[in-house]
């Protein structure tokens, strides 16, 4: 038995002998599978009571006793509800062992094998690891390298978002990416301190106020003449919302408020893993939100990067300063395409859950595009509107902008009306509000940590600059 190996996470396996096929069953197909089973597996299915609907498994023997066959429903694979990571169930449902898909006509078996890798995802960093897991065999004409890549790219990001803010802070946040560029040749720039002060004030207004020093990582990777793409991700270690403080119910994930950092790396991962043909940019403003007498205040008016003056209308609302400044940088050379993540408002969650990512662009061609790849990868995203006489909200009596406005309504719209002020030579340019976090557990994806977008990032932008994953 061999496996191809991949630097993060679980692996697809080259090859297992005895491995236990698994066959899965629509609620369509159903009939014909169920006749064409050996005697002995039919009247064993029957008697369990098996039926295709969908997760719904049944271990079936083997001619010398042991597990010969597993069905596993799909339920009805055209119903609008149906899951496509449904494989990702079996991880946890099957003992250890090795196990492979059959051949089954209108089964995609290349997202079921990353659904299977996707739900074998567990953080284990500080507790015992737990039984030995099922294994998959890659299965025929799946490409395990590539899946496989795409997998541990997501399951490094996850760990991020899952490692307590206590072992993450903005020096592992760059001590991440530095490794990531160590693996594939990239350059990394960090920008701290008094050059930070004066390069990024708004970056370091934000983070002064915590002992973990607030820094602007900036990898570049990919020959200097290819398409240029830059991803920006929100790297906020720790929010306690500043002065403006969070109540303690609001606290208790904030951990995750580098989710947008993570789905960056995760993407950048992807993209230099697969050598995509662009010349790639990853920059991540990282700072902790935390109180002391330097913090910064509401009321305080500071010049950003881009010269514009930002009066604090709500510490809280740190996110879209610290994206102001790196956004100004990324567009300063004017990039075929950016794409910034951000666990920014709670406004988009309270509009669309915690499944489904808003995000914003006036390009409408780049909107398609965008979710087109989030439906293709099943990376599910959903657009709502630059609604621009929404503007007026952000404005101050004292400045040129105000963070955060007051009336509560609109919230993701405002911010991210905010953050356009700050891209004004890329037209390319997508704002991803992501919540980074799984609630509770579904196939293939865990509850914990998510890295939402990166997937459909990749997608994106292999299909933008000339190769599908």
């Amino acid at each position: 038995m061999t496996s191809t190996q991949i630097p993060h996470g679980p692996a697809l396996l080259d090859a297992a002998a005895g491995a236990v096929p698994i066959r899965c069953v629509s609620a369509e197909g159903w009939k014909a599978v169920e006749a064409g089973l050996p005697p002995l597996q039919r009247s064993f299915a029957g008697a369990t009571g098996f039926a295709p609907k969908a997760g719904r498994i049944a271990f079936l023997p083997g001619e010398d006793g042991g597990l010969g066959l597993v069905l596993f429903g799909l339920g009805d694979t055209n119903a609008a509800g149906h899951d496509r990571f449904l494989a990702g169930k079996l991880p946890d449902a099957l003992p250890a062992g090795d196990y492979r898909f059959e051949p089954t006509d209108g089964f995609d078996a290349g997202e079921a094998a990353l659904a299977w890798l996707l739900g074998s995802y567990r953080f284990e960093r500080y507790r015992k690891p737990g039984e030995p897991r099922p294994r998959l065999v890659a299965p025929q004409g799946v490409d395990a390298v590539a899946v496989g890549r795409v997998a541990a790219a997501v399951a490094a990001g996850r760990d991020l978002v899952n490692t307590p803010a206590n072992d993450l802070g903005p020096a592992e946040i760059e001590a991440a990416v530095r490794a990531l560029a160590e693996r594939f040749g990239a350059a990394v720039a960090v920008t701290v301190g008094e050059a930070l002060e004066k390069e990024f004030p708004l970056v370091h207004a934000v983070g002064a106020a915590s002992p973990r020093a607030p820094r602007l990582i900036d990898l570049t990777w990919g020959p200097a003449d290819a398409p240029r793409v830059t991803l920006v991700g929100k790297g906020v270690v720790f929010d306690t919302g500043g002065l403006d403080i969070k109540p303690a119910s609001n606290m208790l994930l904030m951990k995750k408020d580098m989710g947008g950092a993570a789905a960056a790396l995760a993407a950048a991962e992807m993209i230099m893993g697969a050598d995509l043909p662009v010349r790639l940019r990853l920059i991540v403003p990282s700072v902790e939100n935390a109180i002391a007498g330097d913090a910064f205040r509401p009321g305080d008016i500071i010049r950003s990067r881009a010269g514009l003056t930002v009066e604090i209308g709500n510490t809280d609302a740190e996110g879209r300063l610290i994206l102001a400044d790196a956004l100004d940088l990324a567009d300063a050379d004017a990039p075929d395409l950016i794409l910034d993540f951000a666990t920014l408002t709670g406004a988009a969650r309270v509009a669309l859950g915690p499944d489904l990512p808003a995000f914003f662009t006036e390009d409408e061609a780049l909107a398609g595009a965008v979710a087109e790849a989030g439906r293709r990868v099943n990376d599910p995203v959903w657009r709502l509107p630059l609604h621009a006489p929404y503007a007026g909200q952000l404005d101050s009596k004292v400045a040129d902008l105000n963070n955060a406005p007051g009336g509560g309504f609109a919230g993701a719209i405002t911010a991210a009306l905010f953050l356009r002020r700050f891209v004004r030579r890329t037209r390319a340019h997508v704002h991803f509000d992501l919540y980074g976090w799984n609630p509770s557990t579904k196939p293939g994806r865990p509850e914990g940590g998510e890295v939402q977008t990166a997937r459909l990032a990749y997608a994106l932008v292999a299909e933008r600059y000339g190769r599908k994953p």
